[in-house]
């Protein structure tokens, strides 16, 4: 049986500029996977575990810019989308979630994949939204074609993020033999204008005031995707006005202009006390680096951030003003309203930048063969236009150690969760014939293995395995690193590599454990493939400690020495 609600769901969905949807196998949702994998203007495609798919799905709507759509079954399948939901949440990547349920009579009566669907995902989505369980009566086909409309509409306005429908279906699911599945030509289609925020004249006044009294700008850019337009109004800020700006490298924004080696020297409080600023502007999602924020956090700065809707984002603990605009737009006008900063501060941030800039390298080549060293060479090798995607943990924060990045650079810091890296990046590579490389660590990589588990190609992938066996992560922080149960209960050791799964998947790879094999694996790692391919960098927790520590404290001296 063709049920007319979903046809025009999905037909509202095409014309609304959705060309994308991730399907799970199930029979509740069968009506909905007929009709998006029949429709025309539809690119369907079917992966199996709901929570690989979701973050497949995200990886696809992050770099389209546009909602995805991901159907399900109903039960727990709704469940297994969670993390992906909360990430996007937070990451605000717009993704349409359609959930099959059964009717609501027969919801908690000890009938199958029944549980309470409606608003499951709570405060993690945007909007949550019930269809009607037929279309018998034509105010109900009414309701769920605005309903369609309006959940595309929210999910794209700022800031763009995750919106839930849930579909009560009923028997029977499949269409008749030779019953044909219509779409109709003119599906009821209607949008919300898009406007624009300036802040109000006498606001400017306000804050250029402000300005004439301040000489010790720093401006925190947050994460988000490449923008040139951006980088321009950064990069003239701090060669014009002596303004500091500091990157981490998911803000996309790293330049010879930004401070990007910051987590070296912040923390130690003799180098910190003298870069503390007068005012702190900030635009952008989250900030990876911990040191970064504490130090911010202790200084007495008044802390302006920067967002197209205003909402209230105290990082540092010192927000006086929330100005709900546009980045490009008041860094526009900082560039023709704000006066010279004080030269003696901005040059005391650049000495330091350039201090590690010039040592690390050679820090780095001396010390004994260990991911931190694995990881710098391995990305001297990757292409400029490759996308980076990287793993959290250790990899995002090597990574953010090790400084300027000329490609795109893309982490699940909504949630920072170790789940859904590698589906994330299966994601992105449907979107692009670049090469997409995913830097990640074994907890990472192991705990997300199915998102290799479908019937696509995605032969532009390249994954740079950092295997210590461990969570290598615990033995850097204070707490764990010195328990007796650190082995057993932080780092929970485990033997695995990634040979079997790369046989099974039909990967390309090689495993490395020093600087000679890893020199020779890298000549052709980036090469055009029919397959993907792993490069697995096998080293020890323990040693990979120490090194990190030997840099920390020889880059310390260096900056002693200056």
């Amino acid at each position: 049986m063709i049920l007319t609600q979903i046809t025009e769901l999905v037909a509202i969905c095409a014309k609304k500029g959705i060309s994308n949807v991730i399907l799970s196998p199930g029979s509740r949702c069968a009506p909905l996977t007929l009709a998006f994998a029949r429709h025309p203007d539809i690119h369907a495609r079917s992966i199996s575990d709901e929570r690989s798919a979701a973050f497949i799905a995200m990886g696809i709507a992050q770099q389209l810019e546009q909602p995805v759509a991901l159907v399900c079954t109903s039960g727990s399948a709704a469940l297994n989308y969670f993390p992906a939901i909360a990430e996007a949440f937070f990451q605000q990547i717009p993704l349409l979630i359609l959930t099959a349920d059964r009717p609501s009579e027969w919801i908690d009566q000890y009938d199958g994949q029944t549980i309470f669907q409606p608003d499951v995902y709570g405060k993690h989505v945007k909007g949550s939204f019930q269809f009607p369980d037929s279309s018998s009566n034509p105010d109900q086909l009414w309701h769920s074609s605005r309903i369609v409309n309006e959940a595309i509409n929210l999910a794209n306005q700022f800031p763009a993020g995750p919106v839930h429908i849930n579909i009560p279906l009923r028997e029977p699911f499949y269409p008749e033999v030779n019953e044909q599945l219509v779409f109709p030509e003119k599906p009821r289609v209607f949008s919300v204008l898009k406007s624009k925020t300036i802040p109000t004249d006498e606001s400017l006044v306000q804050f250029k005031n402000r300005l004439e009294i301040v000489q010790k700008i720093v401006i925190i850019s947050g994460q988000q995707r490449p923008n040139a337009q951006l980088q321009i109004l950064v990069d003239n800020l701090s060669k014009d006005l002596n303004v500091v700006i500091v990157t981490d490298t998911i803000s996309n924004l790293q330049s010879d202009q930004t401070i990007n080696l910051h987590d070296h020297w912040l923390g130690n409080e003799a180098i910190s006390e003298e870069l503390k600023p007068d005012l702190i502007i900030s635009f952008g999602k989250s900030v990876i680096s911990k040191s970064l924020k504490l130090f911010l956090r202790k200084t007495q700065a008044s802390h302006w951030h920067v967002q197209p809707d205003g909402m209230a984002k105290d990082t540092f603990l010192r927000l006086t003003r929330n100005i709900g605009t546009s980045p490009a737009f008041f860094l526009h006008w900082l560039n023709q309203n704000l006066g010279v900063q004080n030269a003696d501060y901005y040059q005391a941030w650049h000495t330091l930048e350039k201090s590690v800039a010039e040592n690390l390298p050679q820090i780095l080549n001396k010390e004994t063969f260990g991911e931190y060293s694995a990881l710098a060479f391995c990305l001297s090798q990757t292409p400029s236009h490759s996308k980076i995607h990287v793993a959290n943990s250790m990899a995002v924060r090597y990574l953010n150690l090790l400084g300027k990045r000329n490609q795109e650079v893309i982490c699940n810091r909504g949630t920072s969760g170790i789940d859904g890296s590698n589906s994330t990046a299966v994601g992105c590579t449907f979107t692009t014939k670049e090469i997409v490389t995913l830097i990640t660590g074994d907890m990472a990589f192991f705990y997300d293995r199915n998102a290799f588990w479908h019937n696509y190609t995605f032969a532009n992938l390249r994954i740079i395995l950092l295997n210590n066996h461990a969570g290598g992560i615990f033995r850097l922080i204070d707490g764990p690193k010195n328990q007796p149960e650190l082995e057993e209960y932080f780092e929970t050791r485990q033997n695995l590599t990634a040979q079997h799964l790369a046989t099974e998947f039909g990967f390309f790879y090689s495993k490395v454990v020093n600087q000679e094999e890893l020199e020779a694996s890298l000549e052709d790692f980036y090469e055009d493939s029919l397959h993907s391919k792993i490069l697995e960098i096998e080293t020890s927790s323990p040693l990979n400690a120490e090194i990190l520590k030997s840099v920390k404290e020889k880059i310390k001296t260096a900056i002693q020495r200056q």
